[in-house]
């Protein structure tokens, strides 16, 4: 059975995931930056009303916290990731990084670049994490 990204139910799933990624955990373990949120903006058209935020509770290799977030709750994390839904899909995908989505301004970061791109093994871990979720997107 597939999950709609990006409900809590899918954020729940995809906390279990990155918990239960040795290679997340072994590109992690000097992560002490804080939470991540990643920013779904709005898409009335698909049925997105408002952003959604996933709230990341990140700290050295393990995800303490995965849940949804309103917008003003997730611009309280010390990393925010903001993107149409159709670049999360790819994102979800592995069509496109997030990172390379940062630098092509598909995706704005709200935060230190340096320290994202100095945890780029990370960020490609968390994407693997992402695609071992089954999910329904909601434009399909």
């Amino acid at each position: 059975m597939s999950i709609a990204f990006p409900s809590a139910e899918w954020v729940s799933a995809y906390g279990a995931a990155i918990n239960a990624s040795h290679r997340y955990r072994a590109a992690s373990v000097e992560w002490t930056h804080g939470p991540v949120a990643l920013v779904v903006n709005r898409q009335p058209e698909i049925g997105i009303a408002d952003p959604v935020g996933i709230w990341l509770d990140l700290e050295r290799g393990a995800c303490r916290e995965a849940k949804v977030v309103t917008l003003s709750e997730a611009d309280q994390a010390a990393f925010v990731i903001s993107g149409a839904y159709e670049h999360w899909k790819r994102v979800i995908r592995k069509e496109l990084g997030p990172i390379a989505g940062i630098m092509q301004r598909k995706l704005t970061l709200k935060g230190s670049l340096p320290i994202v791109v100095r945890f780029v093994k990370s960020a490609e871990q968390l994407v693997e994490a992402a695609t071992t979720v089954p999910t329904r997107f909601l434009d399909e």
